[in-house]
């Protein structure tokens, strides 16, 4: 079911909300969307299937703002949610909206102003955004400058991903960026349809990154991510909860390969990816946990020994450690490179406290 669509409008931005039993903090996110600056946008949210009161709470938009629209639909996960949304979408950029965070007032008015200042079609534009921490207890709640504030400098010039492989390192963060529509239907590019969240953000952002000949970042931060609360991780989890890092890192991988994209690199900063989901798993579940070792194994074999032990941001004792779990003999290589990256994190961290 849709309601509210006027067929005639053509805005310059479709913002995809996917929903799913979010009921207790989707007011805070619509409310965000209807306070921007910039108003010619449509809201496109996409009911997959909720059974708690968000449906309701997006009707009361609807009803207020005609920007707003519902859609219902059988609950599918997060990747057919967003392809649903892509598939309604007419603006010229597109916008995907977390259901549980929000954004600050003139996030669109300041990302579109920003991206006509290029003289070409910009493909991707991207910003950081802000880490929201303990957001359960507004006495406790900490806001803390995403992972690429300060990281990159605003671009003066569209690139590709290849000389910003930073893009690439830390959370997929698809939801601080514009995307223009044609350039995600020129090269299909849509969600894998996996049950639930099921991580669908992975493969789209190394797919739209990889395939984007021109991105553009802005070093602001428009966008409010709820973390996950301290303690939320469970010791013990279902095989599926498990494997879904290592598999998801596996299918990037498909997709790098694919797409005819296995530039050194962007595989230099999918390995550190990888390593990353690894040691976030055995942190979480043990190294003792037999899917763990199966599939840390898995994605281990599938990184070039070379490049791992060159590698300027993999510490020794992860080298070591991947070396013990391959079998291959480890070397001391890249020294200069670690110490390099070092220098430039010390000095990072430094400049970052003021």
């Amino acid at each position: 079911m849709i309601s509210n669509v006027e067929t005639s409008y053509a805005p310059m931005i479709s913002v995809i909300v996917p929903i799913y039993n979010v009921q207790d903090y989707l007011a805070q996110c619509l409310d965000s969307l209807a306070a921007q600056t910039y108003a010619d946008f449509e809201v496109l949210c996409i009911n997959d299937g909720s059974t708690d009161g968000s449906a309701e709470i997006v009707r009361q938009f609807t009803s207020a703002d005609k920007r707003f629209v519902l859609v219902d639909k059988v609950n599918g996960g997060y990747g057919s949610a967003c392809n649903l949304g892509l598939s309604r979408a007419r603006g010229q950029w597109v916008s995907i909206i977390e259901p549980d965070d929000w954004v600050e007032p003139t996030m669109y008015e300041d990302m579109l102003a920003y991206a006509s200042g290029f003289f070409c079609d910009i493909d991707i534009v991207k910003t950081s955004w802000t880490d929201v921490f303990d957001w359960d207890n507004p006495q406790r709640m900490v806001l803390k400058p995403g992972f690429l504030t300060g990281r990159m400098s605003t671009s003066t010039a569209p690139a590709p991903v290849t000389e910003l492989p930073i893009l690439l390192e830390g959370h997929p963060s698809i939801w601080s960026s514009l995307y223009r529509r044609a350039f995600l239907d020129q090269n299909e590019i849509r969600f894998n349809e996996y049950p639930g969240a099921g991580w669908a953000d992975n493969p789209f952002f190394i797919e739209v990154m990889c395939r984007a000949c021109s991105i553009v970042y802005l070093d602001r931060r428009f966008y409010n991510y709820r973390r996950e609360l301290s303690g939320s991780k469970p010791r013990t989890a279902s095989d599926a909860t498990i494997c879904i890092p290592f598999d998801r890192w596996l299918d990037m991988l498909d997709i790098i390969e694919r797409i005819g994209k296995p530039d050194p690199v962007i595989l230099d900063a999918h390995y550190l990816r990888g390593m990353n989901y690894a040691f976030d798993a055995i942190a979480q579940f043990g190294w003792d946990n037999d899917l763990v070792q199966s599939k840390t194994r898995e994605v281990f074999s599938k990184m070039d020994l070379d490049a791992v032990l060159s590698h300027p941001k993999i510490s020794c004792g992860k080298k070591r450690f991947f070396c013990n779990v391959t079998g291959a003999t480890y070397r001391l290589k890249g020294v200069a490179g670690r110490v390099a990256y070092l220098t430039s994190e010390l000095i990072f961290r430094l400049s970052s406290r003021g």
